[in-house]
């Protein structure tokens, strides 16, 4: 019985290691500086074999990159009285700052919703959100609306079909990051996926962060809100009499 019992976790064990992912980025780090226009992060890797790939059944590779979550809170506006105002408002609990999803082929054909529960896959799975107030009807507008704004500011996007598997083995996507990125650690996850289930994963991260003289105001501001808050009078008052001195220049 013991031999049994041995022989099947060395089994397990062995179908657990029987696809493993080795992969790396173009870079590990971000530096958001006063020109900084965006980025391109390139993902690339392989994935270990114990028997050769054409000896077992094909995978599928889904890559997500995300930004620091957050909370979010999410307003309708109604137009009363001839005026547009706020009149209701849900508080999204986690919401990834930036969310992108680059997958082998379409993602519900490689990935089962079971699964995407249990990884957090897909763009609605990736942001938490409790609960509503009573008073609020169909919460989970709010959740597609924040979705909506984020994907048409092209900070959630989906990228089916963009990510390139070389005979089952090599395996490469591009993530184009936007300029108004949210300083903090972003994940990459790489998933490989078989029969729409996952069969392995891998997980590195990404730093980005603001660097040289916006590093320093962005300090500033948070560890020395006064200070902040006098320098940038200053400056204002500053710039208003600089424009007043040139309009009466322009005059004379």
């Amino acid at each position: 019985m013991i031999r049994f019992v041995i022989a099947l976790l060395l089994l397990t064990s062995a179908a657990a290691r029987a696809e493993e992912v080795v992969a790396a980025l173009s870079q590990n780090r971000v530096s958001i500086t006063a020109n900084f226009d965006g980025s391109e992060i390139l993902v690339f890797g392989a994935i270990k074999y114990e028997r050769p790939p054409e000896q077992i059944e094909p995978l599928d590779v889904i890559i997500t990159l995300s930004g620091p979550e957050q909370r979010v809170v999410v307003r309708r506006k109604q137009k009363v009285a001839g005026i547009w105002i706020n009149t209701r408002a849900v508080e999204v609990d986690q919401a990834p700052s930036f969310y992108a999803i680059s997958t082998t082929r379409a993602l519900n054909d490689i990935l089962a919703a079971t699964e995407d529960l249990r990884h957090k896959i897909s763009i609605p799975r990736a942001i938490r959100s409790v609960g509503a107030p009573s008073n609020v009807a169909n919460s989970a507008a709010f959740t597609k609306a924040l979705i909506r704004i984020r994907e048409a500011n092209k900070l959630y996007k989906l990228q089916e079909y963009e990510t390139v598997l070389f005979d089952g083995t090599l395996f490469r996507t591009n993530f184009s990051l936007p300029s108004n990125l949210v300083e903090g650690i972003y994940t990459t996850r790489i998933f490989l996926t078989r029969n729409k289930r996952v069969v392995g994963t891998y997980k590195t991260f990404i730093n980005v962060r603001k660097v040289g003289f916006e590093r320093w105001i962005y300090n500033l501001a948070r560890r020395q809100p006064l200070i902040y808050g006098i320098m940038s009078i200053m400056i204002a008052i500053a710039a208003g009499w600089t424009a007043s001195a040139f309009f009466r220049y322009l005059r004379s």
